[in-house]
């Protein structure tokens, strides 16, 4: 078992790649350092996505984010990486990444970024009475 951080991202078939289904994980304890300062930044990251043929792995995702807590980062910039990286993993018909950043100077950032596969578009949302 790990116990360092590691920028590789595993992943394992989508056990059901003939489906869309939204797969939500919450990451309440994501560090990195403040490009400016060098000071922490603390963020919860909400990643959502719909798997294609492959998912990621969560022990490796835990990894993964662990691995920015010495890198100093724009919140904008650390957001959209973490995008970009799972949508060369795992190749999602859909991601969203929402980095919803702790106070600095007194103002609360959320940043939201989006993947999605050419040409799939999300199924109809059925409302029930």
């Amino acid at each position: 078992m790990s116990t360092q951080p590691s920028k590789s991202l595993e992943t394992f078939p989508n056990p059901h790649p003939e489906r869309d289904y939204t797969i939500h994980m919450e990451v309440p304890e994501f560090t990195c350092l403040c490009p400016k300062t060098g000071q922490p930044d603390f963020a919860t990251f909400l990643i959502d996505f719909v798997p294609d043929q492959r998912c990621v792995e969560l022990k490796s995702l835990k990894m993964y984010m662990w691995s920015f807590r010495e890198e100093g980062g724009f919140h904008e910039a650390m957001t959209n990486r973490i995008l970009d990286d799972i949508v060369a993993a795992i190749e999602p018909r859909f991601l969203r990444v929402t980095g919803r950043w702790n106070v600095r100077g007194g103002i609360f950032t959320n940043v939201v970024v989006e993947h999605r596969q050419a040409g799939w578009q999300p199924p109809q949302r059925v409302e029930l009475p």
